[in-house]
């Protein structure tokens, strides 16, 4: 059998069975995903390919999409001033304690921009299973806070281990920041356009379409953005978030777009993805010593610092589910993995520290989402089918 024939089969199985699994097993889909995907690769069921490299990627990217369909950037303008300023001092407390561990354990400087790292991504995920509720609505603002910082963070320290601290390090984050305010004049003006000419979203996107144009405008505006990404050399995860948030904002109209959009990513492509990240990580590593403890210790530090910050919100989320929020952004596995392969690649950390960070991005999906799922049965928080 080909290689391309086994990667297929296997990762239809992988795909068909995990919510089987996550049935019986009462675990969440996305561990069991990276569970067997770690597993295929082991007993090779799965090989390296590059074309399953592609997919994956695609995935990943369909997953930051994902997310910014989470955000509607007419409801993110009139956030509360309160909850504005304690989002930004949510990331300036991650900040701090990262880099009190850091130097007080004597750690690479890299381990300052990785700790505090936040990605909504999951979130998109965590939504599809616990429903809009509350703190995940929650999570969603001020993780998007947190991840415009790590955007920032990640190119910033993509950048460096490039370049340098060199003219051409100061070129693309300039780069960087004349793209934002680009992009914010471009929401500005489409939005005055829209205003005007309302009936432009409806030619856009009919009410009544039988040729499917609404995923055709979306699919055109997420690979348009992944394509001016790649050209101006960016962080192409950004401009996946960005398209996906253009969506939410000027074609509110079409309330079933989301669901669509979701149902076509969560059944195949975004598990790809997490398969795909089970299977980066070799299981014979498990028995290198001291990686399972240093993983660990990873974990532990990241839900830590995440807790803490987050008891800033104890007055709008309670008692009882203020610790929602740290745990919700305590699996950046995307930024993570993407960061510490940056680092790796330009030996700003050793192999030993690259697998370490690969075993605690999986450890945090694992733990934490199990952890979600004990505590919203254990203290009656509520969950709303999602539709």
């Amino acid at each position: 059998m080909s290689d391309e024939i086994l990667i297929i089969v296997t990762i239809s199985v992988i795909i068909f069975t995990s919510p089987l699994l996550s049935r019986v097993l009462k675990i969440p889909t996305i561990p069991i995903e990276i569970m067997l995907g770690a597993f295929a690769v082991y007993f090779s069921f799965l090989v390296e390919h590059p074309i399953l490299e592609l997919v994956a990627e695609l995935g990943f990217l369909y997953l930051m999409f994902l997310a910014g369909l989470e955000v509607d950037l007419r409801k993110l303008i009139n956030i509360p001033s309160v909850i504005l300023k304690k989002s930004l001092f949510y990331n300036v407390i991650l900040f701090s304690l990262s880099a009190a561990i850091t130097i007080y354990f004597k750690l690479g400087n890299i381990f300052i921009v990785t700790l505090p790292l936040i990605s909504i991504g999951i979130l998109a995920a965590l939504k599809k299973e616990y429903g809009d509720v509350e703190w995940i609505r929650m999570a969603i603002v001020v993780g998007l806070i947190g991840e415009i910082v790590s955007i920032f963070a990640l190119t910033t320290v993509s950048a460096m281990l490039e370049f340098g601290v060199t003219w051409e390090f100061y070129k693309t984050m300039l780069l960087f920041t004349v793209f934002m305010i680009l992009m914010a004049i471009l929401y500005k003006l489409f939005n005055n356009v829209v205003w005007w000419y309302p009936e432009i979203k409806t030619y856009l996107m009919p009410t009544e379409d039988n040729q499917e144009q609404d995923i055709r405008v979306s699919m055109a505006i997420f690979f348009v953005m992944i394509a001016v990404m790649i050209y101006l050399k960016l962080e192409v995860a950004f401009g996946a978030f960005i398209a996906g948030t253009f969506i939410t904002t000027f074609f509110e109209h079409n309330k079933q777009l989301p669901h669509k959009l979701e149902h076509f990513g969560f059944g195949w492509l975004v598990p790809i993805f997490f398969i795909y990240v089970g299977s980066s990580f070799e299981l014979e590593e498990l028995f290198h010593d001291g990686l399972i403890v240093t993983a660990f210790l990873i974990v532990f530090a990241m839900i830590f610092i995440r807790l803490v910050a987050s008891l800033l919100f104890i007055k709008e989320m309670g008692v009882n589910k203020f610790f929602m929020l740290g745990l919700s952004h305590s699996m950046p596995l995307t930024l993570l993995i993407a960061v510490t392969t940056l680092a790796y690649q330009s030996h700003a950390i050793t192999q030993f520290y690259y697998y370490a960070f690969i075993l605690a991005s999986i450890l945090e999906v694992l733990i934490v989402m199990i952890v979600i799922r004990i505590l919203t049965n254990f203290l009656g928080i509520k969950k709303v089918k999602a539709s």
